[in-house]
């Protein structure tokens, strides 16, 4: 169930990431907050490239602890611009609302645990 998990988080990275560099690219460059000293542009299309990356890596299940721990990070970094988008009132994605907006928030957690989890580094974590 862990693999499944974790080739399906790695699927939805890819086509993310896809979305990232074509259809979805202004959506997200919304998103990016207006502290970020880089253009929008450029961290869409780099967060995207990684975004890919990560979903190949999951995907072929080699370097799993190392991989979930890098993908969870990623979900982290990512975060801000799911919290910009809330108290700016981005409209985008469909997320119309600030209720729409800070549920968004809450499944954030769990795309960290989901990584953690599908690829046993939640495991190796706690061990330590």
């Amino acid at each position: 169930m862990r693999k499944a998990s974790q080739i399906l988080l790695g699927g939805a990275l890819i086509y993310t990431g896809i979305s990232h560099l074509t259809t979805s690219r202004l959506e997200f460059q919304a998103q990016v907050p207006s502290w970020v000293p880089l253009s929008a542009d450029f961290v869409v299309l780099a967060s995207g490239v990684v975004e890919i990356l990560l979903g190949l890596s999951l995907a072929s299940l080699r370097y799993r602890k190392e991989v979930g721990i890098a993908t969870a990070l990623f979900f982290i970094a990512i975060f801000p611009g799911n919290i910009s988008q809330y108290l700016n009132s981005i409209d985008a994605f469909g997320l119309d609302s600030d209720r729409a907006r800070a549920i968004r928030l809450l499944f954030q957690p769990l795309l960290v645990l989901w990584a953690l989890w599908s690829t046993g580094a939640w495991r190796a974590l706690r061990g330590k």
